[in-house]
């Protein structure tokens, strides 16, 4: 196998591994929308032992009386915590309050936490993500893509191999389409009116 065609093997074999992880990718950003699901990603180590850091959850929407003491949801909690970023904890505790939204309160603590969170919230949406699936690791995949430079990468990459490839391709066929040169001599030529012998030599090019 000549090294030309060991280059053209490897571009090939890597436009393939990044079209499939692409596709996968995008299976998991598109198919649990169908279904009607959420996704977030874990980034913090507070679930640590149920959700590494990089797990993608994925949740289901659940009216707010469905929720029980032990189902984990992502929310936002109360401004007065300081956290301004979504939690993704287990329900420790829920306390009826009728003057309270939906008359619950509730009460969450993470897994890998010693004490439950400092503070207690209400839903004030009749509807609540509650985790109903998770895939491990795959998170890191959907952060490293909120870059633009990753994105730029992943898709500029294989476009780049591609174009490049079609663009040796076609100046391979055009080379190969061009008609052959070829050189002839033509045959002595004898007159005559003489005993004089001419031999001409024409070359084409």
């Amino acid at each position: 196998m000549s090294a030309t065609q060991r280059t053209r093997r490897f571009a090939n074999s890597l436009i393939t591994i990044v079209a499939i992880i692409a596709m996968g990718i995008v299976a998991l950003m598109l198919v649990p929308g169908l279904l009607g699901l959420d996704r977030y990603v874990i980034t913090g180590g507070s679930m640590s032992g149920t959700f590494e850091r990089g797990t993608l959850v994925f949740e289901r929407q659940v009216p707010v009386s469905d929720l029980k003491v032990g189902d984990v949801i992502t929310y936002l909690p109360p401004s007065d915590s300081g956290v301004t970023e979504l939690v993704t904890h287990r329900i420790e505790s829920i306390t009826e309050d009728a003057s309270a939204a939906n008359g619950r309160v509730f009460h969450t603590k993470g897994d890998a936490n010693a004490s439950a969170d400092p503070w207690t919230f209400t839903l004030a949406s009749h509807t609540q993500p509650r985790v109903v699936g998770w895939v491990p690791t795959i998170g890191w995949a959907f952060i490293a893509l909120s870059m633009p430079i990753v994105r730029m990468l992943v898709i500029g990459v294989p476009a780049a191999l591609i174009a490049l490839l079609f663009l040796r391709d076609l100046m391979r066929g055009l080379r190969g389409s061009r008609p052959r040169q070829s050189v002839t001599a033509s045959e002595p030529v004898t007159t005559t009116a003489s005993t004089t012998v001419v031999l001409e030599t024409t070359a084409t090019s």
